[in-house]
């Protein structure tokens, strides 16, 4: 399958992954050309995931090399194509994890373009052209405008570009149950992280008791004293998590390693919810009892459609919601790799692409 078509005409400078070592390096690649549905967007800041880590690794035996990732971005619009309307030169947006979908099925004419099943990526996806989709660690972006989204002018850049990934996966199962209808919900976050710290955000924001559930005693300050959270369970502890049983309304488990739902199920209330984002290496262990007896629900959810992103950005606005970031230029990228997965960040790395730091 080419990587290229005859429209990719625009020469632009980024960074890249070549093999499964996931060394980032300077990279000289081609974009295609503005189109009628497209805007071109100077690159500001891109957020730097852990799928960025997974897919530099081929972790998961998909990866194109080379590969540029990055879907967190945000930047201004500098061309727009003769089909688009809602944005001009010199708008703020952003980009997320969605680059296209078929536009036609039940999920796309629903507005959760997410769930297509011919959804592709910002990056190591094939765009509807043919070509392979090049992410957010470069100097410009190319984009369907269907895929973009505005970034409310009270909200600074740098660290709002994390919650186009981070904030819409944990906004969107927040929505989904409801939590945005009424306050005064007891609800649990597990993993105090890049997807922890903005939910308690969220959870606060919407009114509710939030509680932080985590293995590590040291977080417990962090997550009263500066993120808002009301309480702290460790998880590791079975006094603890006796004391709090069948008290929680919603748990939203961001945990990316392997560990038994059953003890946490135990939290939740009759009728209570258990959303996962994590995605472990291993099957979960998911006991029937706690399920059976707590009529409890287990579901999954991911990222969110284009009009949800949109909602949340404005919701941000309001509440003035940003994530917590540590700023890099493009010469720490591998440095910042290594650090997260070593989780030491606090809590989500952000590229300065526009730095004058930042070798292009």
């Amino acid at each position: 399958m080419a990587q290229v078509t005859p429209n990719h005409k625009l020469t632009v400078s980024g960074w890249a992954a070549h093999d499964n070592s996931g060394l980032i390096t300077p990279y000289t690649f081609k974009r295609r050309v503005n189109g009628p549905d497209d805007v071109s967007i100077k690159i500001l800041y891109c957020g730097i995931c852990h799928t960025d880590i997974h897919h530099v690794k081929d972790d998961w035996g998909i990866t194109r090399y080379p590969v540029v990732p990055g879907h967190e971005v945000t930047g201004l619009i500098t061309e727009i194509g003769s089909n688009v309307e809602g944005f001009k030169i010199g708008d703020r947006v952003g980009v997320g994890c969605l680059a296209a979908s078929c536009l036609d099925c039940e999920f796309c004419n629903d507005s959760m373009e997410n769930y297509c099943d011919k959804i592709q990526l910002t990056y190591n996806g094939i765009f509807w052209d043919g070509s392979i989709t090049y992410g957010g660690y470069s100097e410009m972006l190319v984009f369907d405008h269907r895929y973009v989204v505005h970034i409310p002018e009270s909200l600074p850049m740098d660290a709002t570009a994390p919650l186009l990934c981070a904030g819409i996966t944990v906004y969107s199962p927040m929505i989904d149950s409801k939590l945005h209808e009424s306050t005064g919900k007891r609800i649990g976050i597990m993993g105090l992280g890049g997807l922890g710290h903005v939910a308690i955000k969220f959870g606060k924001a919407f009114g509710h008791h939030v509680t932080v559930i985590s293995t590590s005693p040291s977080k417990e300050k962090e997550a009263k004293e500066r993120l808002g959270a009301d309480d702290f369970i460790i998880s590791t502890d079975p006094k603890q998590m006796q004391s709090k049983r069948r008290t929680l309304d919603f748990i939203l488990d961001t945990v990316a390693a392997p560990h038994s739902l059953g003890p946490t199920l135990e939290l939740l209330k009759v009728n209570g919810t258990l959303a996962l984002l994590g995605a472990p290496d291993k099957p979960l262990e998911l006991p029937a009892f706690p399920m059976i007896f707590g009529k409890r629900t287990v579901k999954g959810s991911m990222t969110g459609g284009m009009k949800e992103t949109q909602e949340m950005l404005n919701f941000c606005g309001k509440h003035n919601i940003t994530c917590d970031i540590e700023m890099v230029t493009s010469d720490k990228i591998n440095e910042a790799f290594e650090r997260l997965a070593n989780n030491d960040v606090k809590y989500r790395f952000v590229i300065d692409i526009a730095s004058k730091n930042s070798s292009l």
